[in-house]
């Protein structure tokens, strides 16, 4: 069981209620997120429902937030060129310019940027019916100025895992959202893939976490949005 500290940002009626309180709720404030080990998707499970949270591993100790409060910034430095082969087609034309945060972690150390993973760890075995999860992407919205308004309700946005010639497209904002946009995690897990975007501005992704009690009795989804802004 990892140990980790965890930091809610409080705003509204709850800092107001916070300060009644004598609690100095200025301890509580949203991070950006640009660098260093990051679980994006992390999920808990309290015997009634699920919670996500996004597990930050580049600190020491590490620390969580609720999703709300974290900004992801995709430097500069992840852009590169959409990589040849008919495999890559669903990252647009051959030879464009894209933003990966890559599914290594030498990678992303050496261009500094963040290495975004997906973990299970903090779910028990024989809790979860087959002992599994899905994260499914729900939502993948735009804002190309990054003003606020999202242009698009779909957004060229993808996850995808490369094993030698072999690439595996996971998840895909910018084809309309399918069934195909789920994922089965086994419990205790943790995964890194490659998280492509296609062009700089705001990106606004909502995922889900599903799954039943071992007995088959229904647990609600979970739902999230994260916010990652591409940096040109």
């Amino acid at each position: 069981m990892r140990t980790r500290n965890r930091l809610l940002t409080v705003t509204g009626v709850a800092a107001a209620a916070l300060s009644m309180a004598g609690i100095n709720s200025s301890a509580f404030a949203a991070v950006t997120l640009s660098s260093g080990h990051v679980d994006v998707l992390d999920t808990e499970y309290d015997g009634s429902a699920f919670h996500l949270h996004v597990h930050d591993e580049s600190v020491t100790p590490d620390v969580e937030y609720d999703p709300a409060d974290v900004t992801f910034q995709v430097k500069a430095a992840a852009k590169t060129t959409r990589p040849a082969g008919s495999a890559y087609n669903f990252l647009g034309a051959t030879g464009s310019t894209l933003w990966i945060l890559p599914q290594s972690e030498t990678d992303a150390a050496a261009k500094g940027v963040l290495w975004p993973g997906f973990s299970t760890e903090e779910l028990a075995t024989g809790v979860l019916q087959n002992d599994r999860v899905t994260y499914t992407l729900t939502g993948a919205q735009y804002d190309a100025a990054s003003d606020g308004v999202y242009e698009d309700s779909t957004a060229d946005f993808s996850v995808y895992g490369v094993s030698g010639s072999t690439v595996t497209k996971y998840y895909d904002g910018g084809d309309g959202l399918t069934t195909s946009d789920a994922r089965n995690f086994t419990v205790g897990d943790h995964k890194h893939y490659n998280w492509a975007f296609e062009g700089a501005g705001t990106y606004k992704l909502t995922f889900k976490v599903s799954g039943k009690k071992a007995n088959g009795t229904a647990i609600p989804d979970t739902t999230a949005s994260y916010v990652f802004k591409v940096v040109n």
